[in-house]
């Protein structure tokens, strides 16, 4: 850090609200933050004693950026804004990896019931939820599909489906049906998954009456079906706690030896339905780190009626929440309310203190690991890059290449490249390292400290004869993952061919696995992905006159491709018309060596 740098720029920070952005050596973004005065916020950072975690955050600013907003309303947005954009490595970011599934009414004339995770791509449609698992959505959006005869088919079709003839479609895609019909469905929908269920059950009740008059009793039963599956829908709810008073989402925090667990519940109608935990270490302010978390849930979660935070959140911070995110939000000092607010911070201690061993023995052994790593290879190793390729018999010849940073995957950073099926290993290496540091030199992008080849000296080579055209090897530390007889890395070999043990029971041993095994799934995955693809293809796809349902409707009635080779051509034009069908078999004769992998 040039202090004297630091210094004379802190200096000039005006005393505005807004955000500011901190930078490593690199210029890569690392710590986005807001406040109300920028001058002061920013210079607390570079004086006076932080705990451990501050420190070593700070220890890697070298710069700083701010931008001045005309209030802390615009400031909270900005920063958002930027975490989503930059995805910094110091602030705590929520994460959608456990989305839980909704019900969506689609926004169309003729409007689909469907399940959904993903609600940014339709933000028109209506959501129901959310659910505390897929089979509890399955079973309410089954129930309601058969209630309500909504639309079923994504594409409208040509012709009346069995649907329309079971009752449970009004047929669209052949009649003229008044929208106002699906509206006043979508209303009824709408009342249910609100849990008024009063009159669906009474209107089922008078059809059940009315078949059993007529002594129509399987249809009779068929409703009584339904009024028990309505009963057990509203009842089969995963709760903690029931009350009668609406939807809420709450949210509370507690901090403990320098991390912040966040915890989360949602409440709908009185039924708490699910968890949300989050456990990171704290670098900024715990109150300010919570905003900035519930805010980045609301992007990509509906907000429902009422937001429940604690007391600790200033009230202007709150109104300004609340403006944001166009939703009322409360905070409780008794009642029902607070209760939700103790529980929360009840089970964000009792999580924290379950897993805080785990997660801090996590951190200091990956800090330990890249420690070692830099040492042993004399150059710092904070920023690495894996590469590994992956073929069947030299065909759908991939690489992949994996980023680590301070020992943790940067997945939004990982490259995958198709490369040339004649390639050798060697040639892969040369290839894939060729086309990933040209580019970043082309475009004056961030290079990594350190790259692991996965193999001998003969791939660190390839792999060094690139960094060399490229005028790059200076700047990059380059080694090979040496492996024992029983194909396990127990070893790295330098540019110079010297090689250094690694002991079994070190952290560095545990986090160089760890980053073979990641980058061997991620070239695997991919490989598998166009060996697939590849095999959909046919040479019935090269056959005019075949599309793919005539495909579709051959595979089915022969079973599979080498009966169809075998059957005569008077029975596949039982199948397809006959001039089709003379092409079909004259092409599969023509080629005696297709199998079937050649689908």
């Amino acid at each position: 850090m040039n202090k004297e740098y630091i210094k004379a720029k802190l200096s000039n920070i005006p005393h505005a609200p807004g955000s500011y952005q901190m930078k490593d050596k690199n210029g890569e973004i690392i710590y986005v933050g807001k406040a109300k005065d920028l001058h002061n916020r920013v210079n607390q950072y570079f004086v006076g004693a932080h705990d451990f975690k501050t420190t070593k955050m700070v220890s890697h600013i070298e710069d700083f950026d701010f931008i001045v907003t005309k209030n802390e309303q615009e400031s909270l947005i900005l920063e958002i804004n930027l975490i989503k954009k930059y995805r910094p490595k110091y602030n705590i970011q929520f994460m959608d990896d456990s989305t839980y599934p909704y019900i969506k009414l689609t926004n169309e004339d003729y409007p689909r019931l469907t399940i959904a995770r993903d609600m940014k791509k339709d933000k028109k449609a209506k959501y129901f939820g959310p659910f505390p698992d897929v089979t509890a959505a399955r079973n309410t959006m089954k129930l309601l599909q058969s209630i309500y005869p909504f639309r079923r088919c994504v594409h409208m079709p040509s012709k009346l489906c069995l649907y329309y003839h079971m009752g449970q479609c009004l047929g669209p895609c052949v009649y003229d049906v008044d929208p106002a019909k699906y509206k006043e469905m979508a209303a009824q929908v709408t009342r249910f998954m609100n849990g008024d269920t009063g009159d669906i059950v009474h209107q089922l009740q008078e059809k059940m009456m009315a078949a059993s008059e007529k002594l129509e009793f399987e249809k009779a039963a068929v409703y009584k079906n339904m009024i028990e599956s309505v009963t057990a829908v509203t009842k089969d709810q995963q709760l903690i706690e029931q009350d009668s008073r609406g939807n809420l989402d709450v949210f509370a925090w507690y901090l403990d030896k320098g991390y912040l667990a966040i915890a989360g519940f949602l409440v709908r109608r009185g039924v708490v339905l699910s968890k949300e935990f989050r456990l990171r270490p704290l670098y900024g302010d715990a109150k300010e780190e919570f905003i900035s978390f519930v805010m980045q849930y609301y992007q990509d979660h509906p907000v429902s009626s009422e937001l429940v935070i604690p007391n600790e959140i200033e009230a202007d911070t709150a109104e300004q929440m609340a403006s944001i995110l166009n939703v009322k939000v409360t905070q409780p000092q008794k009642g029902y309310r607070k209760h939700l607010i103790e529980m929360c911070i009840d089970n964000a201690k009792k999580q924290l203190d379950l897993k805080f061993q785990t997660v801090e023995k996590q951190d200091s052994e990956t800090e330990m690991a890249v420690e070692q790593l830099s040492k042993l290879a004399n150059h710092e190793m904070n920023r690495v890059e894996l590469f590994d390729n992956s073929h069947t018999a030299g065909q759908f010849t991939v690489a992949a290449c994996v980023v680590y940073e301070d020992g943790v995957p940067d997945r939004k950073d990982y490259r995958l490249y198709r490369l040339h099926t004649a390639n050798s290993d060697v040639d892969s290496m040369k290839e894939v390292v060729y086309r990933r540091y040209f580019r970043l030199v082309n475009e004056n992008g961030r290079l990594p400290d350190g790259i692991l080849v996965d193999g001998g000296w003969t791939q660190i080579e390839a792999a060094k004869d690139i960094l060399d055209a490229l005028g790059i090897s200076d700047k990059i530390k380059l080694m090979g993952l040496v492996k024992d007889d029983h194909h396990n890395t127990n070893a790295l070999m330098d540019t110079d061919g010297q090689t250094f043990d690694i002991p079994k029971d070190s952290s560095l041993f545990f986090l160089l696995t760890r980053m073979q095994d990641e980058v061997h799934r991620v070239a695997i995955t991919y490989h598998r992905k166009l060996r697939a693809k590849a095999q959909t293809k046919s040479i019935l796809d090269e056959i005019e006159g075949i599309g793919p349902k005539r495909k579709r409707l051959l595979l089915k009635t022969f079973g599979n491709f080498t009966n169809l080779k075998a059957a005569p051509e008077e029975e596949i034009a039982k199948v397809v018309p006959k001039e089709t069908a003379h092409l079909v078999f004259e092409a599969l004769h023509e080629n005696e060596n297709a199998t079937d992998d050649s689908l």
